[in-house]
């Protein structure tokens, strides 16, 4: 045992001294070196795909509107692609037909691959719509969306469209460090396309800070999956969203938060759902459930007597949801959620993790105030509807293609 502990040390040392790269060079091991430049190809392709004339005058006055979609890499039930899925079909009930090409995918190397993908994982997707593995093979339409920073880059060159148009659903520079991602993402928002946003916050933050000319369409949720359950939890819990790898989602001022809570209130236990936590230290008394399917997230909620779900760019759907499962949301206050959330249907807190401990204990010493909150949540999500939101991208789709812009 001993002469085992004396080899892990002498290796660690090894390490320590010569550094991970000097290992594999000893060890003769060659790593890939980063191909920037070529990976970063199309930020910098100007070339121009023009105008099919002979395509745009035959479907000029088509009673159908197309629409092209281009949109990143696909993850199994990945939220940003679920809304613009279900946007889609509602759209295919609303006099557009919309065919979506997936970007700079490595996966797909034919249509019947993303075709038995999407059928699988996002079978809300009307079966309608179109599905092609890449944009070499997009044609004419009426109007084109990107849907992410780096779609963006291929919409600007796509002139093959009557309105060349933006789906934002979060102001992606904030995924980044104030370098070159977070500058080449907040580019594209000076590219000139037309902004359809999630919420308020995005379309007044693009139209004033980027001149973008931007319309907006709320939230709602899933209504056969978060559905209201009355609360008879007899135990305390909280749920926390947990995603360390997403940095906006504040993970470590919530875990530092509800710590605090955990120690004021030993009886308290902490969900956790997003990310598996098995490789962190938490301090006290918790349910590590990691990727979870949105009938266990559902169930979770019922569960718990608060949810915590901390955001630092745009709000997600979860605090609809969770109002929808009859419980309480805390979410981070700003302009980035108070769009669609406020005092009344939501607890709202700083990113201040004593000050959410602190409301936290607070309201399980009011427990009259949560359930105001509770009930006015429930309200206010049930009157949300989609088919409502889709319709406003409807609106701003026909003021578009009417050439009054």
């Amino acid at each position: 045992m001993n002469r085992a502990k004396d080899f892990i040390k002498r290796g660690v040392r090894f390490v320590k001294r010569r550094g991970i790269r000097g290992v594999m060079e000893k060890a003769n091991v060659v790593t890939p070196k980063n191909e920037i430049i070529n990976n970063l190809h199309y930020v910098m392709d100007q070339t121009v795909i023009p105008l099919d004339e002979k395509a745009y005058e035959e479907h000029r006055k088509d009673e159908i509107r197309l629409l092209n979609w281009v949109i990143p890499e696909m993850g199994k039930g990945s939220g940003g692609h679920t809304t613009i899925f279900r946007m889609v079909s509602y759209l295919e009930n609303m006099g557009y037909h919309s065919r979506i090409y997936l970007y700079l995918t490595p996966n797909y190397r034919n249509n019947e691959d993303v075709v038995r993908f999407v059928r699988e994982y996002f079978p809300l997707l009307d079966h309608r719509v179109e599905l092609f593995w890449d944009v070499s093979l997009m044609t004419y339409a009426h109007a084109t969306f990107a849907t992410s920073w780096e779609t963006a880059y291929f919409v600007r060159r796509f002139q093959n469209t009557s309105a060349r148009c933006y789906f934002v659903q979060d102001f992606e520079p904030y995924f980044f460090a104030n370098g070159s991602f977070y500058h080449m993402a907040e580019n594209t928002y000076r590219f000139g396309l037309y902004g359809i946003t999630a919420g308020d916050w995005l379309k007044d933050k693009l139209r004033d800070e980027y001149g973008m000319w931007t319309r907006s369409f709320g939230f709602s949720y899933d209504k056969s999956v978060y559905r209201p359950v009355e609360h008879k939890e007899l135990t305390k819990k909280i749920f926390f969203y947990a995603r360390p790898y997403t940095p906006r989602r504040d993970f470590e001022i919530g875990l530092l938060a509800l710590a605090e809570v955990c120690r004021r209130m030993p009886e308290i236990t902490v969900v956790f759902a997003g990310e598996d936590l098995s490789n962190y230290v938490i301090p006290f008394p918790h349910e590590n459930h990691g990727i979870v399917t949105v009938q266990e997230l559902a169930e979770f909620y019922t569960r718990c007597d608060m949810c915590l779900v901390v955001s630092g760019t745009n709000l997600s759907l979860l605090p609809l949801e969770i109002m929808g499962t009859n419980s309480v949301a805390i979410c981070s206050r700003g302009e980035n959620s108070s769009w669609l959330i406020n005092e009344e249907n939501a607890v709202l807190v700083n990113y201040d993790p004593v000050e959410i401990a602190e409301t936290i204990q607070d309201y399980y010493r009011h427990p009259e105030k949560l359930d105001e909150i509770r009930r006015k949540g429930l309200e206010f999500a049930q009157k949300t509807s989609w088919e409502k939101e889709a319709r406003k991208i409807k609106e701003a789709l026909a003021e578009l293609l009417s050439d009054e812009v």
